[in-house]
């Protein structure tokens, strides 16, 4: 690859990083010595010898090398800093001055993108992806800075911080995972495979909702859309019941309402979810592992989903189901 069509380094203010990165450019190219010996231009009056004069030439073309490949790797704004730019050492070590090595300021811009960490947080509108390239963009300056912050902590960042759409999805995460061991990618692809379904659902006609004979369901982790909570008697209630604390989670699962597409029914384990419930109906309905199990009664439930009020007839009540499924039919 040509010079001229090499990716160099933009400074981004992190003088550690790229001041290595660029050493190691220049002493790839035999040009390290420019920066750690530097040259100066004689008096007018010296009167230099045919060797000596083919030196200062060579270091000449040699500073001007580097400082091609300097001015390409900072900004407008970095480069009107450096009031003397004679030569590659005069600007280095001014730069070196100014953005490395000064504790205090490094301290200041730790604090800064400590903080930015914290306040992080996803966007309704927001996409998984766009959401994980800001954090990554945060935990990486971070880094760079000389701060410890393992991928569990990040991991447990945006589980914490993923808009309310997601909530559902996070506590079948959190269930079903070790958030210590789980990496980065395999959170992020998992969340994006759940966005996907999302945004199907959406499309889709979400108010209807219909009732077969039989039900034949997946593994609720691949299956589960999206999940909404019961109506709650006050607003109060509902609000309490969505706290994300460790203790809540069950009682968060009992409520919950997974919307699954291989279920033909909508079933329920729970009889305290029904506001109307006839215990005279008996049936029984076939697992995908072809295991039958008794539905000992039907009736009606009430849930919110997308602040809309929903009212689901025809309710199979089954007491060994551990779940609440809404089939999509």
């Amino acid at each position: 690859m040509g010079d001229d069509k090499m990716k160099l380094p933009q400074y981004d203010g992190h003088w550690d990083h790229w001041s290595e990165v660029m050493e190691n450019l220049f002493r790839a190219k035999g040009l390290w010595d420019v920066i750690e010996m530097g040259f100066e231009e004689p008096e007018i009056t010296t009167v230099l010898m045919a060797d000596q004069s083919a030196q200062l030439e060579s270091a000449k073309t040699n500073d001007h090398k580097v400082k091609h490949y300097l001015y390409q790797s900072i900004d407008r704004v970095t480069f009107e800093q450096i009031l003397d730019r004679r030569s590659f050492k005069i600007i280095w070590d001014s730069m070196k001055s100014k953005f490395g090595g000064n504790a205090r300021v490094k301290r200041s811009l730790l604090q800064k993108l400590r903080r930015d960490f914290e306040l992080l947080e996803m966007n309704e509108a927001e996409s998984v992806e766009k959401y994980f390239t800001r954090v990554l963009s945060v935990t990486n300056q971070m880094r760079s800075n000389s701060e410890v912050i393992m991928d569990s902590k990040v991991v447990e960042k945006i589980l914490r911080t993923l808009s309310e759409k997601f909530m559902y999805v996070v506590v079948s995460i959190e269930e079903s995972k070790d958030t210590e061991t789980i990496s980065l990618e395999e959170l992020q692809s998992s969340l994006m495979v759940h966005e996907q379904k999302f945004k199907k659902t959406d499309k889709g006609d979400d108010h209807v909702l219909k009732e077969e004979e039989e039900a034949n369901y997946a593994d609720e982790e691949d299956e589960m859309l999206l999940m909404a909570y019961i109506e709650e008697e006050a607003e109060e209630d509902v609000e309490m019941a969505m706290v994300t604390q460790t203790g809540e989670k069950e009682d968060k699962r009992r409520k919950a309402w997974f919307l699954d597409s291989g279920c033909s029914n909508h079933m329920s384990g729970d009889q305290e979810l029904f506001t109307s419930l006839n215990t005279n109906f008996k049936h029984s309905v076939k697992l995908e592992n072809d295991k039958r199990i008794e539905v000992v009664g039907k009736g009606n439930v009430k849930l919110i989903l997308n602040s809309t009020t929903y009212t689901i007839t025809d309710v199979y009540y089954i007491p060994e189901l551990n779940n609440n499924l809404l089939s999509l039919g």
